[in-house]
């Protein structure tokens, strides 16, 4: 076969698989927003079936000796070059598992969200945890075909953020709790910030309302993207061109659809402005976890939760809920959507407690998969760590072991990102102040301005570099925990006047 023969088949290959994922894409999407609960078993065991062509498709045996081929073909582009390396190095992962096992899996993961739903729905761990131990030996046996030294978590680690490890992500939670925990304990001992006015009766018609304002300012265009509603927020994209927000509003809290919008938006600005060649490749697609959390939460953090973004949206808020918030200084607002305490729902979490809401996850994880950790009365071990970490005990499960989807999807080893993700965003906002008055920017109706930033140096290259290599590119320098650091000490000695 010529080496144009083989780049129409991977090409041709690469198109197969887009479509695919595209109609299993589109069925989850709409399954967690709109589709009725009496259709998911007629609809899961179908998707089950797509996920099965796919993973045929994806671990044929004739593309992987194409792959193998173009990989040692030195006169390959660069893209291609990358893109085939990490179609090999998915290959290498996933060909070792048998086909009926994987389709299994997959009908498994939709049962456990079914499950899951109503487990929250109802707080009642008790109906989820044969579920989940399902779940976990079925993870358990397929990471165990693969042929690795690593432990079967760290393969787990490598497949959410590659190269990462638990050595790796204990050292680094390790630093955050040297560092962090000492500032969050001095800001419990100073004078506390009214935050009350936040949990007052919001309307959710009035929510929307804002909302529509909110995603104008954005930049978030609908000719290439759409909000949702769902239990727990999420993006998913199809193409650079159909990229799916999500969000939840709830009517005592008017910040939490707000920054859980900022947050998913800043997600899919990521796919929508990648490299357009890349579209439906694994150049984009393949984009690693803590990478596209850096853009969420330096949406929803680094821009979302300042002064400068809220002197233009604030009033806007006033309109809308002029009784709640007329007496309510910008200040005072801004100050209270920073408060720092400790609580029970990671996603409500303020930036200096939000790591440890991570460590706890991740403290629960490792030991899932080592065996010191049953999911027998999890619950239960669940409020004795976020005792240990955050001094708070969940009463109800919803906001306790239940409030995260990922478990019951089978996403151990996602939730390091979350941190990880922080701490990369600290180190890339550092660099942008560097070429712009983002508050300027922000305060004047310009959010575009950052994104565009973001775009030149971070999005239009999707997963064409690993994140180290990315890192130093955009900001000089290998990723520093030290920036993220420095961010929170700074930002919480201003606002509680250390």
């Amino acid at each position: 076969m010529t080496k144009e023969e083989m780049l129409q088949k991977y090409h041709d290959w690469i198109f197969a698989i887009s479509a695919y994922r595209m109609a299993l894409n589109t069925i989850e999407i709409d399954k967690q927003t709109v589709a009725p609960a009496g259709g998911n078993a007629y609809r899961d065991k179908r998707s089950a079936y797509l996920a099965g062509q796919l993973f045929s498709l994806e671990t044929d045996p004739e593309m992987y000796e194409i792959l193998s081929a173009l990989n040692k073909d030195e006169t390959l582009d660069g893209d291609d070059r990358r893109a085939v390396q990490l179609y090999l190095k998915e290959a290498d992962n996933n060909r070792c598992i048998p086909h009926d096992e994987f389709v299994a899996y997959r009908n498994l993961i939709d049962t456990s969200w079914n499950v899951w739903l109503k487990a929250k729905q109802t707080n009642d761990y008790d109906s989820f945890a044969p579920v989940l131990a399902d779940v976990i030996a079925a993870k358990k046996k397929l990471y165990g075909y693969r042929q690795s030294d690593l432990s079967l978590y760290d393969r787990m680690l490598d497949d959410y953020e590659p190269g990462m490890n638990q050595q790796k992500y204990d050292a680094f939670f390790a630093k955050v709790q040297k560092d962090l925990v000492p500032l969050l304990e001095e800001v419990e001992k100073a004078k506390q910030i009214d935050d009350g006015f936040l949990y007052q009766d919001y309307p959710v018609e009035g929510q929307k309302k804002f909302m529509t304002g909110l995603l104008q300012y954005l930049g978030f265009d609908h000719s290439w993207g759409y909000q949702n509603e769902t239990e727990h927020p999420f993006t998913s994209w199809i193409c650079e061109n159909d990229c799916r927000t999500t969000t939840k509003y709830l009517e005592h809290n008017v910040i939490s659809a707000v920054l859980s919008t900022v947050h998913e938006v800043g997600h899919a600005y990521y796919e929508h402005d990648c490299n357009p060649k890349y579209d439906g490749m694994i150049l984009s697609e393949g984009i690693p976890c803590a990478l596209h959390e850096s853009q969420s939460r330096f949406c929803e953090n680094y821009l979302g939760r300042t002064k400068a973004f809220w002197t233009y949206n604030y009033p806007r808020l006033q309109e809308v809920f002029p009784q709640q918030l007329q007496n309510v200084s910008l200040d005072a607002f801004v100050k209270a959507i920073n408060v720092a305490r400790p609580s029970l729902v990671r996603t409500e979490a303020d930036e200096l407690t939000y790591p440890l809401h991570i460590l706890v996850r991740y403290q629960i994880e490792k030991g899932l998969f080592n065996g010191s950790i049953s999911t027998d009365h999890l619950d239960q071990t669940w409020n004795d760590m976020y005792q240990k970490y955050l001094g708070v005990h969940a009463e109800k499960a919803s906001e306790g072991i239940l409030q995260d989807v990922h478990w019951a999807d089978g996403d151990f080893g996602y939730f390091p990102t979350y941190a990880l993700g922080s701490a990369y965003a600290a180190q890339f906002m550092h660099a942008m102040k560097k070429d712009l008055d983002v508050d300027d920017a922000l305060a004047n109706n310009r959010y575009k301005d950052c994104i565009s930033w973001l775009k030149t140096h971070i999005h239009q290259y999707g997963f064409r570099y690993p994140a180290e290599e990315l890192m130093v590119k955009v900001t000089g320098e290998p990723f520093n925990p030290d920036y993220y650091i420095q961010y929170l000490r700074d930002k919480y000695a201003a606002l509680y006047q250390l």
